[in-house]
């Protein structure tokens, strides 16, 4: 018998799975390049695949010099940033919703995202990340695995995750980590306030290519052993004795789960901020279109949360030209309502 998710209805089915997926890959690339030209200072689409293309091929000799700056080194890094912090997160949310089988989980609920901004902002405020060789994304990552270890450990019983747990002890981590975070906030002098509020709303201002490789790596390995556990996510989400009955190890399954969700939350986090609600909106979006099986939502949610980032940051630094909104503001904005109207929703099924 092969594990399968709970149907329901859904927009696409069949073959359409397939054309959804090359119709939002097509569009990524074409919005990718867009939002490359599109700033203070626009440029062609077409310039914009020259000096990538040169660059690329190894030869930008013969590129304009200040076109060649602006399109390679600061606004490429910065949109491949937004593409893949959207992926990193769309595919936690996936995780934390199979995880504890609520729709409503979100990667920044389980503390992750707290303890990273914690460490960030010690490293900003107080310099030991950077006296100990860390730097401020080290810290931050160093920050998420520890709130990571506390929840873990906090969410055992019997040497078992208990999913409801985990939401509590996460829960707590995160507002033990604001805690702490606004207490340094309040010891920043002026020049490191503006900082640190920018880090926790969470940006992807300022990237550059050194930034891309961890979260590369931690998105890639993670959605590829993601592709081979569509099933047994299947059997997890419609419930343990199910899924184990099918022959799933759904203690094992659910600690990597809670290992890949907090590990690419914790790398996104460190090289971007706080970006909050990606990891909600995203994913609940894509089940309403392709239904509830993994082995689709995987996919499209990578590809759809890199869509949703990238005009999301665009539409930050094009708002108000030439000022710049942190990301976070606008993913909340967002995310927040969507969050209500599914309690809603829950609360109506749940009568």
């Amino acid at each position: 018998m092969r594990p399968t998710a709970r149907s329901g209805p859904h927009l696409v089915s069949g073959a359409g799975f397939a054309v959804l997926l090359v119709v939002l890959a097509v569009a990524l690339v074409g919005i990718t390049a867009f939002a490359i030209g599109v700033g203070t200072v626009d440029v062609p689409v077409g310039g914009v695949a020259r000096v990538v293309w040169g660059h690329l091929r190894g030869d930008p000799a013969g590129l304009d010099p200040l076109t060649d700056q602006i399109v390679w080194e600061f606004r490429t890094p910065r949109v491949l940033l937004a593409g893949l912090a959207g992926s990193g997160l769309s595919v936690a949310g996936v995780c934390l919703q199979t995880l504890v089988r609520n729709p409503l989980a979100d990667p920044y609920l389980f503390g992750v995202s707290a303890g990273a901004s914690l460490g960030a902002v010690i490293a900003l405020t107080s310099g030991v990340g950077l006296v100990a060789g860390l730097g401020v994304a080290g810290a931050a990552f160093a920050g998420s695995l520890v709130s990571l270890g506390v929840v873990f450990a906090m969410a055992q019983r019997g040497g078992r995750l208990i999913g409801s747990s985990l939401v509590l002890a996460g829960v707590a981590v995160a507002y033990l980590g604001t805690a702490v975070t606004s207490y340094l906030q309040l010891q920043a002098n002026p020049a490191e306030l503006r900082g640190v509020m920018f880090w926790m709303l969470g940006s992807v201002a300022g990237a550059s290519w050194d930034d891309l490789p961890v979260v590369v790596v931690a998105t890639a390995v993670t959605a590829v052993w993601l592709t081979t556990q569509g099933r047994s996510m299947n059997a997890l989400s419609v419930g343990d004795d199910t899924a184990a009955g099918l022959g799933v190890d759904v203690h094992r399954l659910r600690v990597l789960l809670l290992v890949a969700a907090s590990l690419l939350t914790a790398a996104v986090v460190s090289v971007a901020g706080g970006i909050g609600f990606v990891g909600l909106v995203v994913p609940h979006a894509v089940r309403l279109v392709v239904g509830p099986d993994h082995r689709k939502v995987i996919p499209v949610s990578l590809v759809a949360g890199a869509v949703f980032l990238v005009l999301v940051d665009l539409v930050t630094r094009t708002v108000d030209r030439p000022n710049e909104m942190p990301v976070g503001i606008f993913t909340a904005a967002l995310g927040a309502p969507f969050f209500l109207v599914l309690l809603r929703k829950r609360k109506r099924a749940l009568r």
